[in-house]
């Protein structure tokens, strides 16, 4: 792997600006949040903006982490498996990135060995510094000319978020990269934002800005100093801290963002706007001729809309990590994205795949009845993608109960094999029918490997990135969902597929596929006949969703997961 490299610099174009996002105190403030919205903020000014993501973990990628390590993996058009912010910014800025946007220390390390390897470096003794900061700078810059927004021209802001706190050991050769790129480029092409947390402590609520003192301190021992600071608080800052913070912190008054908790993540490009946040980027980015002031009109829309929605709909999520949400955030995301758009507030039902199964195993029982009841007070079932083997029998069940009693059901990757191997069972009478993934020896894997993939080595081996399926049904419920096109472009994230040879069986059970690949023989889209709402799609509609283009199959048409057609 090498870096990136950059398209043509255009003759007399203006240098392309840095917004970075740094963290402090702890981790999980929403630097992701933040530089999502702040990126909101300046495209409404009229800005073009790109993002890129810092992760310094010595990963190439995330798509070997698990869920509970790292939350979600999210996949982009490129295949490439990244860090869950790099889904905030796409929804948030509503761009089309690449795995380039995604830096690792695993990438750029394995980028400088690589020149090493081939004598780039000629004699000299490689060193974090230079050759190191060195690599880091020119990926930055080569990224940051990359259009991500269907134009030719670059962007005009590059918003960087460096993951992790001030003071990781992880994070020192990109820190000392970002101090070396802020003094080349100037103050004007350069503009640092903290991210810090202002917690509040005591019976009478008192704000404490010492947490936020030291990790700016640390900053500027780094060689960085904040422009801005943003302070994550429950309640907005008393005038009193926010002046004591800019005397310890030397920072403006009016430049220390107050980012309070919200009622929903909408509002917070609205709090910057409010707090004039744009204006003192563009003002330390010299940028005051190209930009004006932020249209948000439709986003304000948008987050007040769902504030004042008064009916909800219950969704049974039924998966593998329910104890980490972030496992699941596109799938949350899409749910509410299309909930919104039906005037419905989503009211998802976490249900652990393994409480559903047979209580008398290993399930506890007052757990095994709870998730049951969960399961049947829900307006629709949805089955998201994972992997191996845990909870499998769980929703095979949740999705028996949504065939057999009419419940409107979505399967996303493992939940479309799932449907197979719940119907290959209970209706095909192959009691032994599995997935490949699962049980190696039955000789009914309706569910196999994929045959071009690896079985020796796990990173970036997966049928990965968007691919293109065709609707072999024009009619089916599916396609109508889109548009009624010849084709849909969607993501995938997947190592096991529908065994062809066992499709014509399944068809004349009542289960059709809708929808497949180029080849006509790798299934894309099941549907189930003489069912209100019943679809399984191979790929992630998840990953593409957007707030004002929520992803077709989670609404038919009205409703979220065909809902009109079954009320509760």
């Amino acid at each position: 792997m090498s870096s990136p490299a950059a398209p043509a610099e255009e003759e007399g174009r203006a240098p392309t600006k840095y917004v970075l996002i740094t963290g402090g105190v702890v981790s999980g403030l929403g630097k992701g949040v933040t530089a999502s919205s702040i990126g909101v903020v300046l495209k409404a000014c009229g800005l073009r903006v790109t993002c890129i993501k810092i992760d310094p973990y010595l990963n190439t990628d995330a798509g070997t982490m698990s869920p509970f390590e790292h939350g979600e993996v999210f996949v982009l058009d490129d295949g490439g498996e990244v860090d869950l912010d790099l889904g905030n910014y796409e929804r948030f800025i509503d761009v089309t990135l690449t795995r380039d946007n995604n830096i690792t220390t695993g990438k750029i390390y394995q980028s400088v060995i690589e020149k090493e390897r081939r004598g780039d470096y000629l004699g000299k003794t490689v060193q974090v510094v230079p050759h190191v900061t060195d690599e880091i700078k020119q990926w930055i810059q080569s990224v940051s000319s990359v259009p991500v927004d269907g134009q030719t021209r670059p962007a005009d802001v590059c918003v960087i978020e460096l993951g992790g706190t001030v003071g990781d050991i992880e994070s020192m050769p990109f820190i000392e990269a970002l101090r070396q790129l802020s003094f080349s480029l100037g103050k004007e092409n350069f503009c640092l934002i903290h991210v810090s947390l202002v917690p509040v402590l005591g019976v009478v609520g008192e704000q404490k800005t010492k947490p936020t003192q030291h990790s700016v301190r640390e900053l500027r021992a780094l060689g960085l100093t904040p422009d801005l600071l943003a302070c994550r608080s429950a309640q907005p800052l008393i005038g009193s801290v926010k002046e004591k913070l800019s005397q310890f912190c030397h920072v403006p008054v009016e430049n220390i963002l107050d980012i309070h908790d919200v009622p929903n993540l909408w509002h917070v490009p609205l709090i910057l706007r409010n707090q004039k946040a744009h204006e003192a980027i563009i003002k330390q980015l010299n940028l005051a001729r190209s930009a004006g002031p932020p249209e948000l009109r439709d986003w304000t829309d948008m987050a007040e809309s769902y504030d004042n929605l008064k009916n909800s709909v219950k969704v049974a999520l039924v998966g593998k990590y329910t104890n980490l949400t972030d496992s699941y955030l596109s799938v949350v995301k899409a749910l509410l994205h299309a909930s919104v758009a039906c005037s419905l507030k989503p009211s998802i039902q976490w249900i652990a795949a393994s409480d559903l199964e047979d209580a008398t195993a290993k399930t506890a029982p007052d757990a095994h009845a709870e998730a049951w009841e969960t399961l049947k007070g829900s307006s629709c079932i949805l089955i998201p993608g994972g992997f191996g083997d845990r909870g499998i029998s769980g929703m095979i069940l949740a999705a028996k109960y949504a065939r057999e009693n009419k419940v409107p059901y979505l399967g996303i990757c493992l939940g479309m094999q799932i449907s197979v191997i719940e119907m290959s069972r209970h209706v095909l009478g192959l009691v032994d029918a599995d997935s490949e993934e699962f049980n190696k020896d039955t000789p009914n894997h309706v569910v196999m490997y994929m045959p071009e993939v690896s079985k020796t080595h796990m990173g970036n081996t997966m049928r990965l990135g968007c691919r293109r399926t065709f609707f072999s049904k024009p009619d089916c419920l599916t396609s109508k969902l889109y548009g009624s096109p010849p084709h849909v472009d969607e993501r995938h994230r997947h190592r096991y597929e529908v065994n062809p040879s066992f499709v014509p069986m399944l068809e004349s059970a009542g289960l059709h596929f809708v929808g497949c690949d180029e080849s006509r023989k790798r299934m894309e889209i099941v549907e189930l006949q003489d069912h209100p709402f019943y679809v399984g799609v191979q790929f992630h509609p998840e990953f593409k969703s957007r707030p004002r283009r929520p992803s077709p199959p989670f609404t038919d048409r009205d409703l979220p997961l065909g809902e009109k057609h079954f009320t509760r």
